[in-house]
């Protein structure tokens, strides 16, 4: 057997392809390192047995996370009250967890796949294996290999079949860039095909229609002492004073995710005081905590002025806003027993909120990294709003991660994207993706910038990733084997 099939040597590309991925995101953006970083984890691969190669797929789960979700320990260190050692070992338990939605379809793929077409199967394997990672308790969609395309000749793609296939263009050309080394002619065709045709393609799937000028307010408090009484009058005075600089030049103004560190009931007075100083026509979202008659509390987007309807988050974060096995781990650790860890979800079917008559899909933080999640609520909608409390993630990676992932969801869906965060990246983004206006990271500051209705849909909005899904599926059809050959 040639060296370069040296088991250890596969183990030891893969986890150095791990950490090239995450060098394709924000703030790398590296993004012609996706197909190199498949392209070694995909060479000599067939030569292994299913044991070494969901190894194989583990080491390069575990570069992958260990270096793309640093931010982790941010969260569990900073915000967590956990001292060093145990905040390692949890991030650490994290990522070598999370590497085992590699591991697992890997094992299985080397069990029941042969060589015959390789590089098209593990092209169609590498999505599927996103796809579980999406949904699979609960999910976790982020790091995926598409999400670096948003800048890259691949972008025209995303308005067609979403993050999904903008992986499986990234993953066959990995898998073809090998053949290439090995066949030296053939795959050249398809290869250049991948790359120079999206440029091609249509631009613009949805057209413009009235304009709206919007103000996203970014705080920039500290979360520690965000739910004291003194983190309270903070929030009120900061968020009221920059409401009232604005100006009567705008229509819609958006505050972040739980502006107000308290519930709807103790912020309706403050806030029945701001509304009498807007004028007549102008909208006011922000975040909050609402609590019904049950006791149950919502992670909500609520209105002020000329706005109909709120928003209940749907997606909750696990740890952050339920808790798993809460029986067992609630007392543990300070960790487990953060503020506002066990709201209830809201609807699946929420209708958008209609604000200075523009119809806005809401998703809250986490939520804007579901392809799919934000698609339905593209489908009601002329623009979209993510409110999010990047806060946790401190001056980490993580934010710049979260933006791109953000400017994704406005790709795929035609649709301006307004962000607006605690203390960043608070941004308004236009159907192309792009950045139109943005506030610096840690800072008090205001967003002020156009909007734009958007009327018609994009193919993906339209269908969501399920034709993707199907095409991956077909791709890995013909590696299987009926039968197991016996091995030596």
């Amino acid at each position: 057997m040639s060296t370069v099939y040296r088991p250890w040597m596969g183990y030891l590309a893969a986890l150095v392809a791990g950490g090239l991925t995450t060098l394709t995101f924000s703030p790398f953006q590296l993004w012609w390192l996706g197909p190199v970083a498949v392209a070694l984890v995909f060479a000599g691969f067939h030569a292994q047995t299913p044991g070494q190669a969901a190894l194989r797929g583990w080491s390069f789960g575990v570069g992958l996370f260990g270096s793309g979700t640093s931010w982790i320990y941010v969260s569990i260190h900073d915000y967590g009250y956990t001292g060093v050692p145990l905040a390692v070992f949890l991030t650490a338990l994290f990522a070598v967890t999370l590497a085992l939605f590699y591991a697992v379809p890997f094992w299985f793929y080397r069990r029941f796949t042969g060589a015959r077409l390789a590089w098209l199967s593990f092209a169609g394997l590498w999505v599927l294996a996103e796809v579980l990672r999406t949904y699979l308790f609960t999910g976790f969609p982020w790091l995926l290999l598409g999400s670096a395309h948003v800048d890259s000749p691949l972008a025209p793609l995303a308005p067609l079949g979403g993050v999904y296939l903008l992986s499986l263009v990234t993953a066959l050309s990995g898998t073809l860039l090998v053949e290439l080394l090995r066949r030296r002619w053939w795959p050249l065709a398809p290869l250049a095909a991948l790359w120079l045709v999206p440029p091609t393609l249509p631009g613009h799937w949805t057209t413009p229609g009235e304009t709206t000028r919007v103000a996203l307010l970014q705080g920039n408090l500290p979360q520690l002492m965000k739910w004291t009484a003194e983190g309270q009058r903070n929030a009120a005075n900061t968020y009221a004073r920059l409401t009232r600089s604005l100006g009567d030049d705008v229509d819609l103004i958006v505050w972040p995710e739980t502006a107000l560190p308290m519930f709807e009931r103790q912020a309706l007075p403050l806030l029945e005081r701001l509304q009498t100083t807007l004028p007549t026509d102008t909208a006011l979202l922000t975040g909050i905590v609402e609590r019904d008659e049950q006791g149950d509390y919502y992670n909500a987007v609520i209105g002020l002025g000329n706005t109909q309807g709120r928003y209940r988050k749907e997606h909750l974060v696990p740890f952050g806003e339920f808790m798993p096995l809460e029986w067992l781990l609630r007392g543990i650790i300070a960790f487990f027993d953060l503020p506002m860890s066990s709201f209830s979800a809201g609807a699946h079917d929420q209708p958008p909120i209609r604000a200075a008559g523009l119809s806005i899909g809401t998703a809250i933080c986490y939520e804007i990294i579901y392809p799919d999640l934000v698609a339905s609520r593209a489908r009601q909608a002329e623009a979209l709003l993510t409110v999010s409390n990047d806060t946790w993630f401190g001056g980490s990676i993580g934010p710049l991660q979260h933006l791109q992932m953000a400017r994704l969801r406005a790709l795929e869906n035609g649709r301006y994207v307004m962000r607006a965060t605690s203390n960043g990246v608070t941004a308004i983004i236009d159907p192309r993706g792009r950045v139109t206006h943005r506030a610096p990271q840690f800072e008090t500051s205001q967003v002020v910038g156009e909007v734009r209705a958007m009327q018609g849909e994009t193919p993906f909005t339209r269908t969501g990733s399920w034709p993707t899904w199907l095409l991956a599926g077909l791709m890995l059809v013909p590696g299987l084997r009926l039968r197991q050959t016996r091995r030596r």
